[in-house]
């Protein structure tokens, strides 16, 4: 793939169990399990999963909001892994994120314009209070909110609207890669469309690359252009959104896809169940346990990548 801004190798993260009065360290969660991706420059990839896949530990790896156990991560040709904290804040206005709740992620204290301009304060420090008030009331114009709204506090909004405000808080910088962590998923429906269509637009505006994380199928469908599913710490399928939906080579999303209404499937499936814990995925390949087509080799071996026509999937019996 041409351009690529963002490439992920083999990035691992767990978190320690302690337990006992000494505090020992019993076990590990294994939250992402040397997981790969590339994302090139203007691309939007989608993430997919169920809730405590590893999607989030993954946004925040990149981030280096949480510092990875093993692994790199290339940026624009820079590996952040090997950046003092020094050199990663810099290059942090180039990486901004948009969080799930709008209403936990702004500062209630603040007002629109302290919200807008806190980045611009921190990295662009010699421009004029004109020249701040001009960047903050052209980012609010280009995400549908009003310029008179600058004084007025986050309680004072609905939900799409503040969430449209952390839209604006995070592209004042004018970053490179905006990582979209669940943003439409505590919305309404109707928001929800308003939202995405208001994502696509801004992206082609600003040149955007979009790390967009979602557990609805549907919804990272209708923005991504290639989507990656997640499994219980590992990414199991990579392809083209459209390839992905109408023709799934892994059970866990073909189980994903027969879960959306509307949605026709020619096998609908029901997943038997629960997730394994993260504390001790099971041997061989992690979905196995709730497989309808798993066999002997599945609980003894990991499966590996294999492609079919740039349609990567790892299983050892991918559908067809």
């Amino acid at each position: 793939m041409n351009n690529i801004l963002l490439e992920v190798k083999n990035l691992r993260k767990y978190y320690p169990i302690k337990r006992g009065i000494f505090y020992k360290t019993v076990g590990w969660i294994k939250a992402v399990d040397k997981v790969s991706f590339s994302l090139a420059q203007g691309e939007t990839l989608g993430l997919v999963g169920e809730s405590g896949c590893g999607k989030t530990t993954l946004a925040r790896l990149i981030l280096r909001l949480t510092e990875p156990d093993e692994g790199s991560i290339y940026f624009a040709n820079q590996e952040l892994t090997k950046l003092s904290f020094r050199q990663m804040r810099i290059l942090r206005k180039d990486i901004q994120i948009v969080f799930q709740d709008p209403i936990n992620s702004l500062d209630p204290r603040f007002t629109v314009e302290r919200i807008v301009q806190e980045g611009l304060l921190q990295f662009l420090p010699k421009k004029d209070k004109h020249q701040l008030n001009d960047l903050t009331k052209k980012i609010l114009q280009d995400v549908g909110l009003p310029e008179g709204i600058l004084d007025c506090y986050p309680h004072q909004f609905s939900g799409g609207q503040r969430q449209r405000i952390s839209i604006a808080r995070a592209l004042v910088l004018n970053p490179k890669l905006l990582i979209l962590d669940e943003p439409v998923s505590s919305l309404d429906v109707s928001i929800q469309a308003q939202i995405l269509n208001l994502l696509i637009d801004l992206q082609r505006e600003y040149n955007l690359t979009y790390l967009f994380i979602a557990h609805d199928l549907k919804v990272v469908e209708y923005i991504s252009d290639r989507i990656a599913v997640m499994y219980l710490g590992k990414i199991v399928e990579v392809a083209e959104a459209k390839e992905l939906c109408q023709h799934p080579l892994h059970p866990y999303t073909e189980a994903l896809l027969s879960a959306v209404p509307g949605v026709e499937m020619k096998r609908m499936v029901k997943l038997k169940g629960e997730p394994p814990s993260p504390i001790s995925p099971p041997r061989g390949c992690r979905f196995y346990p709730r497989c309808r087509y798993a066999k002997k080799k599945c609980s003894r071996e990991e499966p590996s990548f294999s492609v079919y026509n740039n349609h990567f999937v790892a299983c050892h019996f991918p559908l067809f």
